[in-house]
């Protein structure tokens, strides 16, 4: 039976979270809650104020324990304070721009919020995830964000098996994502996104990662960055011409939805 959560955060925790690869953690204080949690469980999103509701929803993917410190308080204070986490699957979030004017409320769970992280009734549960999607419908031409693009990229290289992580750092910069086979190895796959900008230093992150790893590589932008780079490859990175595959903005949620479609499927065969 597939259990309903509410998990509340700062609109900070929220966006730390997803940078993280889609990672939340409890404090020991909520174990038994967190004992109960269960893979395929749904979590809806509440970010606190200034954005006071729900922003999204997903699906729990695997929990675990951890002794290293992961988030910026963490770090700071050099110690665990959220030890029992779990990685989850983004169904869907409302771009970070539009939390406050697009969120959807629950008098309900308004007055709930303040447990953190607590489990819902499944028809209320239900309802909100239909008004999300409704808000979500609102903007179907809205060009995606680089964050959400690279979101996008590292689920869809977990899918795949791979150590696949953002804002991956090399000597010239970093790197918008790459994909790894483990945890030693140099990226086997690297993907910049452009969206607007400045398209010659993206390629030479590209060129450079080609020279230091064989790197397979991939430009993910509009048809109008596509036609500069393409200016660009035939001059100062020649080299890596026949290297760079150009990915249209839109097939990188096209890729991830077919994905997850599959993914669903298997969990409904139950293979």
């Amino acid at each position: 039976m597939i259990n309903y959560w509410m998990v509340v955060g700062s609109p900070t925790n929220w966006k730390e979270a997803f940078e993280k690869g889609n990672i939340w953690g409890l404090r020991q204080r909520q174990k038994h809650r967190w004992e109960t949690l269960a893979e395929n469980d749904i979590i809806l999103f509440y970010a606190t104020s200034p954005v006071a509701g729900l922003i999204g929803y997903g699906s729990v993917q695997t929990k675990f324990r951890q002794d290293q410190p992961l988030w910026f308080e963490e770090i700071k204070e050099r110690k665990i304070i959220w030890p029992l986490r779990f990685e989850f699957n983004v169904d869907y979030c409302l771009p970070p721009d539009t939390w406050e004017t697009d969120k959807v409320t629950s008098d309900t769970l308004k007055l709930r919020v303040s447990i953190g992280f607590q489990s819902i009734k499944h028809q209320l549960a239900e309802q909100i995830i239909s008004q999300l999607k409704q808000a979500g419908t609102k903007q179907p031409e809205e060009i995606p964000s680089h964050k959400e693009l690279q979101q996008k990229l590292i689920q869809i290289g977990k899918l795949q098996k791979y150590l696949a992580e953002g804002e991956y750092p090399f000597d010239i910069g970093r790197l918008d994502v790459v994909w790894r086979r483990i945890e030693r190895s140099v990226p086997t796959y690297v993907f910049e996104i452009q969206i607007g900008g400045d398209i010659y230093h993206a390629l030479a992150k590209l060129k450079h990662a080609f020279d230091l790893w064989n790197s397979r590589l991939f430009l993910i932008s509009s048809q109008v960055d596509h036609d500069k780079a393409i200016s660009l490859l035939s001059g100062s990175f020649h080299e890596i011409s026949d290297r760079v595959k150009f990915i249209e903005l839109e097939k990188v949620e096209e890729l991830y939805k077919r994905k997850m479609a599959f993914i669903d499927l298997e969990k409904e065969l139950g293979i």
